[in-house]
């Protein structure tokens, strides 16, 4: 059993209990960011050709544009939280040459279609129900994000979602689509 199928299992026990329980687990996972660094910094993402809600989707098809790449499931409640911000930021740069890419873990089409009927993405969303990609990547919990320069190389990963990651995020996003070369 993968980490993700444990971590929804877990999720799906906490929400039949009623009371504090969700709300304290939902707060703890939005405050804790854990810096995962699977990926060496500077090193080129892996390329990687996934279906699409609207389109294939190959990662190296973004080359010549800053790509902030999210791994998000339907169940994760900072995923929820972080689709406003993302879309806030491809209406804010995508002018600049700059995508946000994400990709959902779900193995049931029917969950990632619910969310976004909630939840609109205005920005590319592949579909990895295997988690070969999410492996590939080394992600370790949810949502994962990425920042990918123009050359293809990552500047950070990041694990969770939370004012620090937004800011930071952010920040790296604006020195990135300011250094066109």
């Amino acid at each position: 059993m993968n980490i993700q199928t444990l971590t929804k299992l877990f999720l799906q026990k906490i929400t039949q209990t009623r009371g504090i329980v969700l709300p304290l687990v939902s707060l703890l996972t939005a405050l804790i960011a854990v810096p995962v660094f699977a990926l060496d910094v500077g090193k080129a993402a892996p390329d990687f050709n996934l279906p699409g809600i609207n389109r294939p989707i190959q990662l190296s098809d973004y080359k010549g544009k800053v790509v902030y790449l999210d791994f998000w499931a339907s169940w994760c409640g900072p995923c929820k939280q972080s689709f406003p911000w993302m879309n806030a930021l491809q209406e804010k740069y995508g002018e600049k040459d700059f995508k946000v890419v994400a990709i959902n873990l779900d193995v049931n089409t029917e969950d990632w279609k619910k969310f976004l009927e909630t939840v609109p993405a205005n920005f590319d969303i592949a579909l990895d129900p295997k988690g070969l990609i999410a492996k590939q990547f080394g992600v370790k919990g949810m949502p994962t994000s990425l920042i990918i320069d123009r050359e293809g190389k990552v500047h950070v990963q990041h694990a969770g979602y939370n004012d620090f990651t937004k800011a930071k995020s952010e920040q790296i996003l604006q020195n990135l689509l300011g250094a066109k070369k």
